[in-house]
Parts: C-alpha cells; structure tokens; sequence
C-alpha cells in the first residue's frame, strides 16, 4: 500500500528493511527531487541516498547520491574458453592474478611506484580543471590496474555451454573517494550559504549554473573514465594470465557497466539528471552485469527499458546486513559457514576472516532480486564462480 509518506517512490524490492525504507522516503522529499524515487530490488541502507536507489532532480544535483565510488561498476567477458579446458585446481591461476593485479587497502592495495600504463593514462585524460592536484597525480597512477577492497572483486565463472568467463568489479579507487568528499562537503557549504535546511547534511545540492557544480560534473565524468580505464586495464591483465595459465583463449564479448553516475537523460518528457546509485542503465536491449555474492550467481541481463525505473535495473544482490553485523553474526565453518559456501570455489582462503563481512549470507537472495526485476531485465545467462579474488 502507498502511503504518504512514500507517494514519490516506487520500490521493486520484496526485501526491505524499515530503515532503507525510511531513509528511501527522506530522499524522495528532497527539493531537488522530480518526479518518484525507483527503489531497486537490491535496495540497502546508504550515505544520505538509498544504495540501489534511481534518482531524477532537475536544477541541481547530490554528490552523496552519486557517491564516494564514483563510477564504479562491472566489466564481463566471455572467452572462447570451456570448462574442459581449465584444470581442477584453480589455486595456481588464483595465485598469478594476485600477483598481477594488487587488492586491498593502503600499500597492500597499490603499486609502489607509479605504473607507466598509469601515467600514460594520466596523461591521456589531464583532469579538466586542474582538482587533481600533483600529490593525487602520483596515487592515480599507483593506482591504475589495482581492485581495491570490500566488495570488489575477480572472478571467473562458467555459462552457459560451459562457457568461461571473466568477470570484474571496481571503481575509482582513492582518488574517486577523495575528490566526492570534496564535492559533497562544497555541497553542504553551499546549501548552508543558501540557507537551505536538509532532513540530512548528506542530502546537500550543488545548483546547476554555479561554479561548484561545473567543478562536480567536470570531476565526475573524469573519475567515471578512470574507473572504466582501470578496469580495462585489470581484466586485460586478468585475461592473459587466464590464457597463459590455460596455454590459448581469445574474447568474444566484453560488457562494460556504470552502477554510480549521474547524468543528464529525459524522462517523460523532462529533461533532468538522472543519479543511478547502485543501479545500472536498462534500456531495451542493454547488456547489463548482475552479481550477487562471492559464492552465488552473476547473471548477464538485458535491459526492458521500463520507464517508471527511468530505464534501470539493479547493480547486484544488494547488502541486507551490515559489515559489521556480519562479522559478528556470521559463522566461519561449518553450516552455513563462509569456508563451507566456499568449497570448490579457488579463493584467498588464508584471508578469510578479513573476508567475512563479504559472507554471502550478508547479501540479498540474488534469485529474488531477479525475480523481483523481471519487468527491468531479463537474464541472457547465469555464471557460477570457479574463483573468486577480493582485496581484504
């Protein structure tokens, strides 16, 4: 039943705790909000905006909508490889992907050095206006090619006819979380100056017009481009290790996802930014890349381009316990337990309890967020992980 405190949303998501739901309805109040709120299937409690949220403003926009990983997103490839062709242990290939592309936090999660592909990069993309200052420049090319942590990760996978594939999730990585930091606090600064009152400090607009935005957008899109650079870079690397561990293989198909952007789009005949924060573009016929968990199904989907979803889908299964709650509820062995899920899965075992608060049982039923999506996409295949890599 829609009440009225939820009469600008319009939720996809069967699983909904009380607090997403609350924190889904202050967004929807927004002054800067057009039209409904599309609350994606895998909907969780986020900064300020609902992750797995769909958001329309006209005049302005939210950086904490956008979010502190700007441009993160999914990258999908399918080789000529089949299952026959990979060998029963898998640890090995586990071991020269760790060796090739770094993961996790601080130094662990970074080349010492500045790579060459990252200064290439750099110096392909100079940032528009100058906010990358010098002592970022060095960290952006540590940090090209590198995962990152939480719930980033590598993964190669088995389709349909046995087919292999490599799948990747990151974003922007330092950079992208310290440049959205910036922005979301000039939002807030520029609100208090307006003298707007927000239900919350994390719902600050930048207007369209102003100085701040420009900045914000022109910021954006670049992290947006270093994002996908980054995991172009990885999956290359991922993909010749994958060959050369194999001894042949070449790419047939790669799919390419934003699921933390905002952009200009029209809607019902307003033109209007369009913020997906955890959720991806849908249009019809649009290949989209659906995980759920380091142990459950990646589905490969095909957007329907329903417009009361501003022609999105859902980003993956969508978290419905906190990392902390996970750590402290979650079992390590036995029933249920996170080596138990992993069996016959190549993993970075020796890391697990780093790991657990990206036990799958912390995240939604993937099945049911397809379910729950059947009228935003429809699955064009189902991928089972036979290794999965993530940054502690």
């Amino acid at each position: 039943m829609v009440t009225k405190k939820s009469a600008n949303i319009k939720n996809w998501a069967s699983i909904l705790d009380e607090n997403t739901r609350l924190q889904a309805e202050m967004l929807s109040r927004s002054e800067v909000v057009w039209g409904h709120v599309a609350l994606m299937p895998d909907a969780h409690l986020g900064k300020g905006a609902t992750v797995g949220s769909v958001i329309a403003t006209k005049g302005a926009v939210i950086p904490a909508a956008v979010g502190v990983d700007i441009g993160c997103g999914m990258c999908a490839v399918q080789t000529d490889l089949l299952k026959g062709d990979l060998p029963a242990d898998l640890q090995p290939l586990h071991g020269q992907i760790s060796r090739s592309v770094r993961a996790g936090w601080g130094e662990r999660g970074q080349w010492k050095e500045p790579r060459d592909a990252g200064l290439a990069w750099l110096a392909a993309h100079p940032p528009s206006h100058g906010v990358v200052a010098a002592h970022l420049e060095r960290q952006v090319a540590q940090q090209f090619g590198t995962l990152g942590s939480g719930n980033h990760f590598i993964e190669v996978c088995i389709g349909a006819q046995d087919v292999v594939w490599v799948v990747l999730h990151s974003g922007s990585r330092g950079v992208g979380n310290r440049l959205a930091i910036q922005h979301i606090k000039a939002a807030v600064q520029q609100c208090q100056d307006n003298g707007v009152v927000l239900e919350d400090p994390d719902l600050a607009f930048l207007t369209e017009g102003s100085e701040e935005f420009g900045a914000y957008i022109d910021d954006m899109n670049w992290c947006q481009q270093y994002a996908l650079g980054n995991r172009e870079a990885m999956i290359d690397a991922v993909l010749n290790q994958l060959y050369r561990f194999v001894g042949h293989g070449s790419e047939r198909l790669r799919i390419n996802c934003h699921h933390n952007f905002t952009q200009k789009e029209t809607h019902f005949g307003e033109a209007i930014w369009l913020t997906r924060k955890g959720a991806i573009f849908a249009d019809k016929g649009v290949r989209g890349v659906v995980p759920g968990s380091m142990a459950t199904a990646t589905f490969i989907t095909e957007g329907l381009g329903n417009p009361d979803s501003y022609l999105s889908s859902a980003h993956g299964g969508g978290r419905q316990m906190s990392r902390g709650q996970a750590k402290r509820e979650l079992p390590m062995d036995g029933v249920g337990g996170l080596h138990t899920l992993m069996e016959g899965i190549a993993w970075n075992v020796d890391d697990a309890k780093q790991l657990l608060d990206e036990h799958p049982l912390a995240y939604k039923d993937i099945y049911q967020v397809m379910a729950d999506q059947k009228d935003l996409c429809r699955p064009v295949d189902q991928l089972r992980q036979v290794l999965n890599f993530k940054g502690p």
